[in-house]
C-alpha cells in the first residue's frame, strides 16, 4: 500500500476539520475518498467544500460495504464510537476515532477486543499527546527526575462555554445523547494526560459534581474529585465550562521535584536531593531542601490533530508506533466513570470501576430524564483555536 484511501464518519465540528485537513493534501500518504453522513446540509457542504472524487454515503452499511476506503475517522457523537469501530474492524479496515472512547467501559472494552483481533491499526484523538509540552513532562517524570510521586493537581476550567454552544445540538449535553458534560467532552484530554504523563491509574475517587450549575443543561458542567494513588499519593482534578477566564494549570509533585504547567509554560523545580532522605537527615530545626528552578522551553505549532492523524498513516504504511493507541481510551474514561460513580452513590468509587453498575445507573439517568432543551440552533461550529 502506497498511500491510505480514507473514509470519514461524521461530518460535524470535528469531521468537518478532519475533511478539510485530508482534501487539502495536509496528511502526507493519505487521500480522502469517502464520508458518510445522513445529514442533507453537511452533505452539501463536503460537496462544496473538497477537489477531490470523494463518494458520499448515508448510511453506514452501504459506507463499510461499498466505499473502498483501507480506513476509516470516526468523528460521530459519543455513544457510537465503540459501535462504529467495530464494524469497521469485521470489515479489515485501519480506525482512529474521536474522543472519547466511548460513554461507558462495557462496550469500550469489546470494542478493544475487536480491534486487537482485527489486527488492524487502531488510534484515537487523544491530540494532547503529540502537544511537545506533556511530551516533555512525560518525559521527566518517567526518566525518574521528579522522583517518586507524592501529589497531582489538575485545574482544567479554561473551556468556557455559553449557552450557545450547548444549544447547537439536540444531542449535546444530555445523558442520552453525549452520555455527559465537561467530563466526557472538554476534560477527557486532560484525563488522558494526568495518567499519560505519570504513569499510573489512580486507585480510588471520591467527588463532586454539579448538574447544570452555569448552564440550561442536564448534565455536569463544574466538577471537583478527590484522588488516591496505590502508593498514597493523592490528587484534586477540578474542570468546569463555567469559569471566565478559566485556569489551565497542571502540578505533579514527587520526592525529587515539582512540575507547573500553566498557560503553555513548564517549569521544573528540581530539588538537590530527595525531600525524603532531607527530612530523615537533616538537624537543624526549620529549612528545606536545596531547589533550582528551571524554565523549559517548549515549542508548539498547534498541529496536534495533524500530527496523530499523520501518526496513524505512518503506523498503517510503515508499522511506526503510535503515539496514542486506541485501546489506552479505556483509561481517561475509567477515570471519568468512577468521578461519575462516586457522584452518583455520594460515596469513593475503586477503580475500575464496577462496568455493568455503571451502565446500570447511567440507563437510569437516560430512562428517568424529563428534560428538554428549549432552543436547538442544529449550527455546526467552527472549532479553530478551541483545542
Amino acid at each position: 500500500m502506497k498511500i491510505v484511501k480514507i473514509g470519514v464518519i461524521g461530518i460535524g465540528n470535528m469531521g468537518s476539520s478532519y475533511v478539510e485537513m485530508l482534501d487539502k493534501g495536509q496528511i502526507k500518504g493519505a487521500m480522502l475518498t469517502a464520508v458518510c453522513s445522513s445529514n442533507e446540509g453537511r452533505i452539501a457542504w463536503v460537496e462544496t467544500h473538497t477537489q477531490g472524487d470523494v463518494k458520499i454515503f448515508k448510511d453506514e452499511e452501504t459506507f463499510f460495504n461499498e466505499s473502498g476506503v483501507d480506513a476509516v475517522i470516526i468523528a460521530t457523537p459519543h455513544y457510537s464510537h465503540p459501535e462504529l469501530a467495530k464494524k469497521a474492524f469485521a470489515k479489515g479496515k485501519h480506525v482512529i476515532i474521536e474522543k472519547p472512547a466511548g460513554v461507558y467501559t462495557k462496550n469500550v472494552l469489546e470494542m478493544n477486543a475487536a480491534a486487537k483481533s482485527s489486527g488492524k491499526v487502531f488510534s484515537i484523538m487523544y491530540n494532547q499527546r503529540a502537544n511537545p509540552l506533556y511530551q516533555k513532562v512525560r518525559d521527566l517524570v518517567q526518566s525518574g527526575q521528579v522522583g517518586d510521586l507524592k501529589r497531582t493537581n489538575l485545574i482544567y476550567t479554561a473551556p468556557y462555554r455559553p449557552q450557545s454552544y450547548y444549544d447547537s445540538s439536540k444531542w449535546r449535553a444530555t445523558w442520552e445523547g453525549e452520555g455527559g458534560g465537561v467530563l466526557i467532552n472538554q476534560a477527557v484530554h486532560q484525563l488522558d494526560i494526568l495518567q499519560w504523563t505519570t504513569g499510573v491509574m489512580p486507585k480510588s475517587i471520591r467527588a463532586s459534581s454539579s448538574l447544570g450549575k452555569y448552564h440550561d443543561i442536564e448534565v455536569e458542567d463544574d466538577v471537583t474529585a478527590f484522588i488516591e494513588y496505590e502508593n498514597g499519593a493523592t490528587g484534586v482534578f477540578i474542570a468546569s465550562t463555567g469559569e471566565a477566564p478559566g485556569t489551565h494549570r497542571f502540578e505533579i509533585v514527587g520526592d525529587r521535584g515539582k512540575i507547573v504547567v500553566e498557560d503553555e509554560k513548564l517549569v521544573f523545580h528540581q530539588l538537590a536531593q530527595s525531600e525524603r532522605e532531607f527530612n530523615a537527615t537533616y538537624t537543624g530545626g526549620f529549612g528545606m531542601p536545596e531547589s533550582q528552578k528551571i524554565e523549559i522551553p517548549v515549542v508548539s505549532e498547534n498541529d496536534n490533530h495533524k500530527i496523530i492523524i499523520q501518526n496513524w498513516v505512518e503506523a498503517i504504511l510503515k508499522d511506526s508506533p503510535l503515539l496514542s493507541p486506541g485501546e489506552e481510551g479505556v483509561n481517561a474514561l475509567e477515570i471519568s466513570n468512577a468521578i461519575y460513580l462516586s457522584s452518583w452513590l455520594n460515596e469513593s468509587v475503586h477503580l475500575p470501576v464496577d462496568a455493568n453498575l455503571y451502565y446500570e445507573k447511567l440507563q437510569e439517568k437516560i430512562n428517568t430524564s424529563t428534560f428538554q432543551k428549549k432552543h436547538v440552533t442544529n449550527t455546526t461550529l467552527d472549532v479553530k483555536g478551541t483545542h
